[in-house]
């Protein structure tokens, strides 16, 4: 007879034929295989056609679990068969890694921090000059004190003398020496949200300086875009946006200056700002 059955975990055959006193069986098919073994040993009566299913879902089952077994094997086999051909080599590399982290970490603890501490401590003086806008002496050192300059050429490696290059940058850009402040501020890069983007804005003025407006409204784009503080901000989407004022883009300007009101309203460039507005606007009517 032809009837449908439902196991325990929802899977339904359906159609079997079977006979009546087999419907228990199919019905706890999945209680069966869990206790094959014990039904096997002690010769329990299922009818025929279900103990050779049964027997060969086990065997196969046991097959699978062989061949897994063996590949596992076949495995761990090569792997300790490359382990044992390059043990030489491994401990070479091994060896090798522990150099270069000893060397590195003797190198920062017995050379660059006493290194940058004499960096820091001889650059004072020049940061004294730069503060009062005596770049000559902050560049060059008044004789007793090394200015920026000497700090780079010897102490070029360390935090110090890195940031010796942002000051000399800034330095030959009051001095009108724009090739130069360029050079300097190219070799500077931090990640502080206030020196990133002047360094960045400076040499925009300096290449504005040498008539490369293009490139400074590409410097100056980035400046703003570093990220966005009350300080630096307002002040190179002001830059940017007079530049293109004055390359007769004036609705891109006009986004710029609103940006300004916007966001940096009480910014020096935000009280200032209306006027900006009002005249691009007048020019993008006209």
């Amino acid at each position: 007879m032809k009837q449908n059955y439902k196991f325990p975990d929802g899977i339904c055959y359906k159609n079997l034929t079977v006979q009546d006193n087999n419907i228990n069986v199919l019905i706890n098919i999945h209680f069966y295989l869990q206790i094959l073994p014990f039904i096997f040993e002690n010769n329990i009566f299922l009818p025929l056609d279900f103990r050779t299913i049964l027997y060969k879902m086990a065997k196969n089952k046991k097959n699978t679990q062989v061949d897994n077994l063996k590949e596992v094997e076949s495995a761990l086999t090569r792997t300790e068969q490359f382990l044992e051909s390059n043990q030489k080599m491994i401990s070479i590399v091994i060896g090798a890694i522990i150099v270069v982290a000893a060397g590195y970490l003797g190198l920062n603890k017995f050379y660059l921090e006493p290194h940058q501490k004499e960096a820091q401590d001889q650059m004072f003086r020049a940061q004294n000059y730069f503060e009062k806008d005596s770049f000559n002496l902050a560049l060059n050192g008044d004789g007793s004190n090394p200015g920026f300059l000497d700090i780079i050429s010897d102490f070029g490696s360390t935090k110090a003398g890195k940031l010796a290059n942002y000051y000399a940058g800034i330095s030959y850009l009051h001095m009108g020496q724009f090739d130069k402040a360029i050079d300097h501020l190219k070799k500077f890069s931090t990640n502080d949200v206030l020196l990133g983007p002047i360094s960045i804005g400076a040499q925009g003025d300096a290449q504005l300086e040498l008539g490369k407006t293009e490139l400074a409204l590409e410097l100056y784009t980035k400046a703003y875009k570093m990220n966005d503080n009350t300080l630096t901000t307002p002040i190179y989407l002001l830059k940017a946006g007079e530049l293109l004022e004055s390359s007769s883009k004036s609705d891109e300007a006009l986004k710029l200056y609103e940006m300004i009101k916007e966001k940096f309203p009480e910014s020096n460039e935000g009280r200032s700002i209306d006027k900006y507005i009002a005249r691009a606007k007048s020019k993008t009517n006209g």
